[in-house]
């Protein structure tokens, strides 16, 4: 039990110092992507591009379906944030454009409104609602797993940017989970209370089978 103990706090202290002595750990995208993420870059290969991202400036290209396009700069696109439990993306909603529900299960989110008028809003565990129409400046969080949407509320294009405390926060949004996938429409009606007309209409739409 004591060598167990020791094995512990040993493991624990190497971490820490680890942690202590390197400044930061630029993302291997050329290796393999694990559970734990990417290995480092060798120190002497890292270059202040690694810790530079430009992909934020323009508008990436407007979904036909939710019109609305989210630019990320994860690890994958920006290796410099890895490890950091950092990361960023760039929010472009047309008029009438909507980031539908959905869920970040590794991490929080903050939102700040650049242009235009944006309705956001976050559901509890407890089934509360919290949602706000937001205009330029105006900032929200969105906390870690909970399901939340955006909304362009106004009737000209909106702009915003979000932050994460992961490089990779990971996404889940409600509709496709339910109905892009080959679930039988059996079990979703059942799951759902929606009708079979209704379940079939969505998996059309979002390419569902089943």
């Amino acid at each position: 039990m004591i060598l167990y103990i020791f094995v512990i706090f040993s493991v624990l202290s190497s971490s820490s110092s680890y942690a202590a002595v390197n400044d930061f750990c630029v993302a291997d995208l050329s290796g393999p992507d694990g559970p734990a993420g990417y290995s480092c870059k060798k120190p002497d290969t890292v270059s202040v591009n690694d810790f530079v991202y430009s992909g934020l400036g323009s508008p990436g290209n407007i979904s036909k379906l939710i019109k609305a396009a989210v630019t990320p700069a994860f690890v994958d696109q920006f290796p410099g944030v890895n490890g950091l439990g950092i990361s960023l993306a760039r929010l472009d909603l047309a008029v009438g454009g909507v980031i539908p529900m959905h869920t970040h299960p590794g991490a929080s989110e903050v939102l700040i409104v650049v242009q235009g008028s944006i309705c956001a809003g976050f559901i509890t565990s407890a089934n509360v609602v919290y949602f706000k129409s937001l205009r330029k400046g105006d900032i929200m969080v969105f906390p870690q797993g909970l399901l939340h949407f955006q909304i362009n509320a106004g009737g000209t294009p909106a702009l915003a940017f979000v932050s994460f405390s992961s490089a990779r926060p990971g996404l889940q949004i409600l509709d496709f989970a339910l109905f892009a996938n080959d679930l039988p429409s059996e079990i979703i009606e059942m799951v759902t209370f929606l009708d079979d007309a209704q379940v079939k209409k969505l998996k059309k739409v979002l390419g569902g089978t089943n």
